[in-house]
């Protein structure tokens, strides 16, 4: 524990930490936004046209099977190093718990809720707006709340590709075998995924007590 306290007394480490640290956030909401833009719009397709859900859903599925460090060694032929792979490969692994609870919340909105919406003379987009989005909008937000949170994780790869944030520092621990170092990047990582979940996770409540109301 003395050793870490020593590591992080260094002011350069301190310096890098936070720029890894903003670098970290910034990669992992780009891929999270970017995953919410593409996932939802599709899970909403998808409860209209149901023939493609299970095969959209299995082709989603396969992408969170491939080995992370895989994948990224896939990208840097078709788009070099830095953030772009790293981007990229984030935001194929955060796809699929926001599609599939986009399209599971969205399926398990009460029938007699569309039906009264219907008898109220609204038409499908207003009805989506105002009736299925805002009931399905606790689940689809667990599905926000597990990618980001492995977002978050998962990002510390990024440095095997030269994109930058808090892996940074825990390579060079390993390069190292210095536990400190390893340490130093590690647990920001851990803190920033735990705040992330309370935060969402409180979201997540009020969206739930709001759906009830």
């Amino acid at each position: 524990m003395n050793d870490l306290f020593a590591v992080l007394g260094d002011p350069a480490l301190q310096q890098n930490l936070l720029r890894q640290t903003g670098e970290h956030i910034t990669l992992s909401l780009a891929a999270v936004g970017l995953a919410i833009l593409a996932a939802v719009p599709l899970g909403i397709v998808l409860t209209r046209l149901e023939r493609f859900a299970e095969p959209v859903m299995a082709a989603v599925s396969v992408l969170q099977t491939l080995p992370s460090l895989a994948l990224l060694a896939f990208m840097i032929p078709l788009l070099g190093i830095g953030r772009t792979p790293a981007l990229v490969a984030l935001f194929l692994y955060a796809l699929l718990p926001i599609l599939r609870n986009t399209y599971t919340g969205l399926r398990e909105v009460p029938a007699n809720l569309r039906e009264a919406g219907r008898g109220m003379g609204m038409s499908n987009l207003q009805l989506l707006r105002m009736v299925e989005l805002p009931v399905a909008f606790p689940v689809i937000l667990t599905g926000i709340r597990t990618s980001a949170v492995m977002v978050i994780g998962w990002a510390t790869l990024a440095a095997f590709v030269g994109g930058g944030g808090l892996g940074d520092t825990i390579l060079t621990g390993f390069a190292m075998v210095s536990t400190p170092h390893i340490l130093a990047g590690g647990i920001p990582v851990t803190l920033l995924a735990l705040l992330t979940d309370f935060l969402l996770g409180r979201l997540e409540r009020a969206g739930t007590r709001q759906a009830r109301t």
